[in-house]
């Protein structure tokens, strides 16, 4: 099958598998979940992840056998460096939103090839937004395109971040008063700047692909930028999936902001 007429058949299964993976989150949504902690870093699990993650993996990689994998609940197979296009997948990306009831989570699933995502999924059942991208053809949500927004200044712009971090005492210089709001999902949070419900996202602690992979693809196609905070190019399907941080904004309000954040040094 010629790459375009191939593509647009990824496309098509992404989309479809993931509004099926958020109808099967749904069936789990505000119900009595099993849930526990993961032993090597204490995040929650519950049985909803695990049932998403096996019809994603079933689905996906039924389809497209020669497909890598890389998804948070699955052990990683180091077999996935190997191949040329690699499906990355956080099933529910906001576990503990999910487990608390809390609509802000999101299916999150992209395909990645030479470590950057050329298709994009990521579906919040609870609110009925669903988000797509394809690398060079836009952003939508629900069908219709989306654009950042084209806020400029830090101050009185709509932060999704964790509002503590901002009144650090570390900071050199206090923080302009901003709307700040948070979400459980970072993929979602990084959807809301895509689609301009929100003017910036930023986090500088650890990500890793499963997170950041499907909505760095709909945030740039939204015509937005996406780093980590010091400005390092995301790249996916590595050796190590983990990132030290990210920042998203609009053009505008990312340098703004990389110009405050850009220098900080993170403990390792």
């Amino acid at each position: 099958m010629p790459e375009p007429e191939a593509r647009t058949a990824d496309f098509t299964l992404l989309k479809d598998v993931v509004r099926e993976a958020g109808a099967l989150a749904m069936r789990y949504y505000q119900t009595d979940l099993r849930k526990w902690s993961k032993a090597h870093d204490d995040t929650p699990v519950t049985e909803a992840d695990i049932a998403v993650n096996d019809l994603l993996r079933s689905r996906l990689m039924g389809a497209r056998p020669d497909y890598g994998w890389l998804s948070e609940e699955t052990e990683d197979d180091d077999s996935r460096l190997s191949r040329p296009f690699v499906w990355v997948v956080d099933p529910i990306d906001g576990t503990r939103a999910f487990a608390k009831g809390k609509p802000h989570f999101a299916i999150s699933a992209a395909l990645v090839a030479e470590g950057r995502p050329l298709l994009a999924a990521l579906f919040n059942p609870a609110t009925g937004e669903f988000f797509e991208a394809a690398l060079r053809e836009g952003a939508r949500l629900n069908g219709e395109p989306i654009r950042v927004s084209d806020c400029r200044e830090i101050e009185g712009c709509r932060m999704v971040a964790f509002a503590p971090m901002f009144k650090h005492p570390a900071w050199p210089d206090a923080w302009p008063e901003m709307d700040i709001s948070d979400r459980n999902s970072v993929a979602y949070r990084i959807a809301l700047v895509a689609s301009g419900q929100a003017d910036a996202t930023l986090a500088l602690n650890g990500k890793n692909d499963w997170d950041l992979a499907a909505a760095d693809l709909i945030l740039h196609e939204a015509g937005g930028r996406m780093t980590t905070h010091d400005g390092t190019q995301l790249l996916y399907n590595r050796p190590t999936t983990r990132h030290p941080s990210l920042l998203a904004a609009g053009p505008a309000l990312y340098d703004a902001l990389f110009a405050r954040v850009g220098a900080v040094k993170l403990r390792s």
